[in-house]
């Protein structure tokens, strides 16, 4: 069963920027597609941002512009930029292929304060 650790969330006020890791315990990025999901508070889990074995990248409205998605295969890890962050994206943030297929780790937690 892969594994899934997610790090580098905080706390950030509103314009600021971190950056997430998300590493594997298999090289699972490499040949499937990568994605970052997040969980706002009181809310269902909703995908953030894909990156194809392309190259290619995918977000959701919400975030383009703001959040850049990319990998490091031989670290098997993804990582989420996440700049000019705003209050709306206070959530526990998870990576996972697209679609997803293994089990998810315990997310990373971003708090953004106006």
């Amino acid at each position: 069963q892969v594994q899934l650790v997610e790090s580098g969330g905080g706390l950030v006020h509103s314009g600021e920027s971190l950056r997430l890791s998300c590493t594997a315990s298999e090289s699972i990025f490499g040949s499937s597609i990568a994605g970052w999901y997040r969980r706002p508070p009181g809310k269902e889990r909703e995908w953030v941002a894909s990156l194809f074995t392309t190259g290619d990248t995918g977000y959701t409205d919400a975030v383009k512009g703001r959040f850049t998605i990319s990998k490091d295969n031989a670290k098997r890890t993804v990582y989420l930029q996440m700049n000019s962050l705003k209050t709306e994206d206070t959530a526990i943030y998870y990576c996972n292929t697209v679609p997803v297929f293994h089990t998810w780790g315990q997310g990373t937690l971003v708090t953004v304060s106006s």
